[in-house]
């Protein structure tokens, strides 16, 4: 028979459907279909102006809008040849790494509700909150900040705000390690993801994944890190956390692991902030000079990139994003194919996905 899973089915976290033909509880094809939240963001930026697209960067991974805007900023100032002053590359950082931790903690919770708990989505979204009103007092939003600007940020950190931040982090250990107790060491929590949504190293890069969703298979990449590495990430001391399990499990505990690592990036970006101006001098019309680009940043589900095509007017020529929810989406039918009905939603919750940055 043919099942129906959304558009409207509350795992699903977004407009997202999958058509499926099932043999009784085993599910024989998945058919995943998307574009219900599509807005045509890449055309619509063909008539903004460079400034002007960063807000709509927002509305992609809404739960990740600061690496949204990283990536576009990023590929404007490496087209321009810009200089960004230090204070603002470390702000950049510090709010980064801290919409990060909030990300991850939005999958923590709902994943744990998609598969039967309803405590850990209280507890995620508590400790959440309390990043939520950091950015609001920064940006002066809670969701979709419009923060970051090419050649720096939009405005120098509030009084006391880096000293909040501070104090924050012992707390979001703290508040990690029983995560870990609830859930991390809960046999019944074992028993539903070890092994479900198994596959390898060689599958994961054949289907173009990145992030949590290739590094559980072994492959330690991570765009912070090594040649790829970009803005002041070189400068800190962290570790890329990666496991061989390939499943459900695996995917889990990496993101967990991240969001300590995320903390301790913080830490020494706190540590070695210096004073400063948080704008480089850019002329108020942005006119890049005609080339191409891609710019890419590991933002909390993969590889996100943005291709920018000038042609030395104040607008894009052509813009495209390379989307990590879009791209580790496509392993779904295969992971689908052959499993129990029951495994469906644990399997796409641990692929991680935002709506908003598989339709764009």
């Amino acid at each position: 028979m043919l099942l129906n899973v959304g558009p409207q089915h509350p795992s699903t976290h977004g407009v997202f459907r999958l058509v499926l033909r099932i043999d009784g509880e085993i599910i024989r094809e998945a058919t995943p279909v998307i574009g219900y939240l599509h807005r045509g963001t890449e055309k619509l930026a063909e008539d903004l102006t460079y400034t002007q697209i960063i807000p709509y960067t927002d509305r992609m991974d809404y739960v990740n809008a600061m690496n949204n805007n990283h990536a576009v900023v990023l590929a404007v100032e490496k087209l321009m040849g810009l200089e960004i002053p230090e204070r603002a590359e470390y702000l950049r950082v510090i709010v980064t790494e801290l919409n990060r931790v909030a990300s991850h903690m939005v999958w923590f919770g709902t994943y744990l509700l998609d598969i039967g708990a309803m405590s850990p989505f209280l507890y995620a979204f508590k400790d959440r909150e309390k990043i939520v009103e950091l950015f609001n007092e920064l940006c002066g939003a809670r969701l979709t900040y419009n923060y970051m600007r090419v050649g720096g940020v939009k405005w120098d950190a509030p009084e006391g705000w880096l000293q909040k931040v501070k104090d924050l982090i012992p707390y979001l250990r703290s508040q990690h390690r029983e995560y870990m107790d609830f859930v991390g060491g809960n046999e019944i929590f074992h028993a539903r993801v070890q092994g479900v949504g198994r596959y390898d190293a060689g599958t994961a890069v054949q289907y173009g994944l990145s992030g949590p969703g290739l590094r559980c298979t072994g492959v330690k990449r991570d765009l912070r890190t090594g040649g790829e590495s970009y803005s002041i990430y070189d400068r800190f001391d962290f570790d890329v956390p990666t496991s061989t399990e390939g499943d459900c499990k695996a995917r889990f505990f990496l993101r967990m692991e991240e969001i300590l690592q995320s903390l301790s990036i913080v830490e020494q970006a706190l540590e070695g902030i210096p004073e400063g101006p948080v704008m480089a001098k850019v002329p108020r019309v942005l006119r890049p000079p005609d080339g191409e680009v891609y710019a890419a940043v590991e933002n909390p589900r993969g590889e996100l990139g943005v291709h920018l095509v000038s042609k030395g007017k104040d607008k894009p020529w052509r813009i495209h994003w390379k989307r990590p929810s879009f791209s580790n989406l496509q392993i779904l039918p295969r992971l689908l194919e052959g499993e129990n009905v029951a495994n469906l939603i644990a399997i796409l919750g641990a692929v991680d996905i935002v709506l908003g940055d598989v339709d764009a």
